[in-house]
């Protein structure tokens, strides 16, 4: 049975499922460390969603709520499901999650990126209602 949390607080459970799935998302970034995501998980700007199967952290998602002079922006971040349940609708009840989450904070839209590569992350925000916008995204690395 898959149920899906918000994370209220930093456990050794969530830091060693931060451990395993943040090397499967990301190879240049390393994990969170306690205090790291002892600052998202208090912050009231990010909700740290995590999904739990059978006692075992399996995925986990960000999402990231902050207002700008248009209104309520809402963001989805660091989708991830442990590649052991993959294609089990993880991914998709985080999501649904977050999404929820958002448009009870008063939020109009979600936006997410993800790369071209992930085909069948692609896939599955499409299904879920996601579109794909045409817009420059820039990064300027400190």
């Amino acid at each position: 049975m898959l149920e899906i949390t918000e994370a209220v607080e930093v456990t050794p459970e969530l830091i060693e499922a931060m451990e395993r799935l943040i090397p499967q998302l990301s190879s240049s970034n390393p994990p969170p460390d306690f205090e790291a995501l002892s600052k998202i998980v208090q912050s009231e700007a990010s909700t740290v969603f995590i999904a739990e199967s059978e006692g075992k952290i399996v995925g986990s998602l960000t999402l990231a709520l902050f207002y700008i002079p248009t209104g309520l922006r809402a963001w989805i971040e660091d989708v991830v499901v442990d590649e052991s349940a993959r294609g089990q609708g993880v991914g998709e009840a985080l999501n649904q999650a977050a999404i929820n989450h958002a448009q009870s904070a008063g939020a109009k839209t979600v936006d997410l990126t993800s790369r071209p590569s992930r085909e069948a992350a692609n896939r599955l925000y499409k299904r879920i209602g996601f579109v794909e916008r045409s817009t420059n995204v820039y990064r300027k690395d400190l």
